[in-house]
């Protein structure tokens, strides 16, 4: 059928809008140093550039295209970005008015006013050099699974997110509910998902993967009777089966021997990880996201003397056993006078009282966290292919690691977040999808 002439004209002008637009603006990034945290080196002169949100050439000798947008980062160090290995974006408890207490803060805040304030968070996480975050539950009703839509649609600026949807466990979760609470669902829920039987589990895995969910986290032994080794090698079975890996919160020794022999891909927090545990991960290469909350949060009672010292030798002794190490806050929490990434980077303080060198921490917080998170063949390092993520700070954290407390330029998918310390996040907000219309 013949078109008439005026259409197919309109063709062929939108056919040759479209394609003319479709050649994106290159950008380049004049880095004065340039780390590279898993080879514990910095390159000096370097040249980046960016061409549709991806790195296209990355050296000494690269020549900068006429035309191009040029970014002169010649008198800052230029890092990969951080990962946050294991936050919470959507929960933030408080001095006032919930005394500290999480549960009641999932009491007082509904769903959608919590996925508001994981946006604010997750800007806030960006804007101190968190350029991925593995937010693992405790999001309400998959609050993390919006945070991560929105932010991959374009409508909003944030860390690539790893999210767990809800954490699923014994009946009650790491809560202690009534009769009411627990058989009716009145109050704890959605915060769990209940799994006591092999059923529930595989179905407790199927629903958070049909709900978003990019990664499984479960409770090891929130109860006294917790999972037994064949319950946790089920959840690592089913999930593996979606594609999926499985961390647990573990506290308690016996916990940990049962989800380090069961094959989990992480272990969160640190309570139950003895030399003996960290032998037994580090033989079969499970990485450890210990949550080591520093001394300096002492203050609203996130830790206390004893409890530091613990956290401190804990993590020298993993470090000397060389288990798999990735930097992670367990951050949901809010401190008077910091944003949550400042909030997250304060973390440092325990890793150097643990005695840990400057490039070690950098890789925990680089290197480590694209691993656990399985990004590291599309996002992370600074290569060319990868997904163009990168921050810049005045001094060199393999020098002085407190050099990451001064994030002063963020760039995310080729995008400029934060320039001169200073967040300009205009080009992230958008009225409606920019990267495809499936939200899944």
């Amino acid at each position: 059928m013949r078109r008439p002439a005026f259409i197919a004209v309109a063709a062929l002008v939108l056919a040759a809008t479209t394609n003319s637009s479709s050649f994106a603006q290159v950008t380049a990034i004049k880095a004065g140093r340039l780390i590279d945290p898993e080879a514990g080196t910095v390159a000096t002169n370097q040249v980046i550039l960016v061409e549709k949100g991806k790195f296209t050439a990355v050296g000494g000798n690269v020549a900068i295209p006429q035309g191009a947008t040029v970014i002169d980062l010649s008198q800052l160090t230029v890092s990969p970005g951080f990962v946050d290995a294991h936050n919470h974006l959507a929960l933030t408890y408080k001095v006032e008015p919930e005394r500290n207490s999480y549960y009641v803060t999932t009491i007082l805040e509904s769903t959608p006013l919590r996925a508001i304030q994981a946006v604010s968070n997750g800007i806030q996480m960006l804007a101190a050099g968190f350029t991925i975050v593995r937010d693992m539950g405790n999001n309400g009703n998959y609050a993390d699974v919006a945070l991560r839509q929105a932010i991959e649609q374009g409508w909003v600026p944030g860390p690539t997110i790893i999210n767990s949807g809800i954490i699923i466990g014994g009946m009650g979760g790491q809560f202690w509910p009534t009769p009411e609470m627990a058989r009716d669902h009145k109050i704890v829920y959605p915060e769990y998902l209940d799994a006591d039987t092999h059923d529930e589990i595989i179905k407790a895995v199927r629903q958070n993967a049909l709900f978003g969910a990019r990664v499984i986290k479960i409770c090891v032994d929130c109860k006294p009777w917790g999972y037994t080794v064949e319950d946790i090698a089920l959840f690592v079975s089913e999930a593996a089966r979606i594609g999926m890996k499985v961390e647990g919160h573990v506290q308690t020794v016996d916990g940990a021997r049962r989800a380090i022999e069961a094959g989990l891909w992480s272990i969160a927090h640190d309570n139950g990880l003895t030399d003996e545990m960290h032998k037994l991960m580090a033989k079969k290469g499970i990485w450890r996201a210990g949550t080591e909350t520093p001394i300096t949060l002492l203050e609203g009672n996130h830790t206390n003397p004893a409890r530091y010292a613990k956290t401190v030798a804990g993590l020298k002794n993993a470090y000397e056993n060389k288990v798999n190490l990735t930097f992670s806050t367990d951050a949901d929490y809010y401190v008077p006078g910091k944003t949550r990434g400042e909030v997250a980077i304060d973390f440092i303080e325990t890793w150097k009282a643990a005695g840990i060198p400057p490039v070690d921490i950098l890789r925990a917080m680089t290197i480590g966290g694209y691993r656990v998170s399985e990004t590291e063949n599309k996002r992370g390092p600074i290569k060319v292919g990868m997904a163009a993520d990168l921050v810049a700070m005045t001094g060199n954290p393999l020098e002085k690691i407190d050099a990451v407390r001064d994030v002063r330029f963020v760039l995310k998918d080729g995008a400029v977040f934060k320039a001169n310390g200073v967040m300009t996040p205009a080009a992230f907000f958008h009225g409606g999808p920019v990267n495809g219309a499936n939200i899944r």
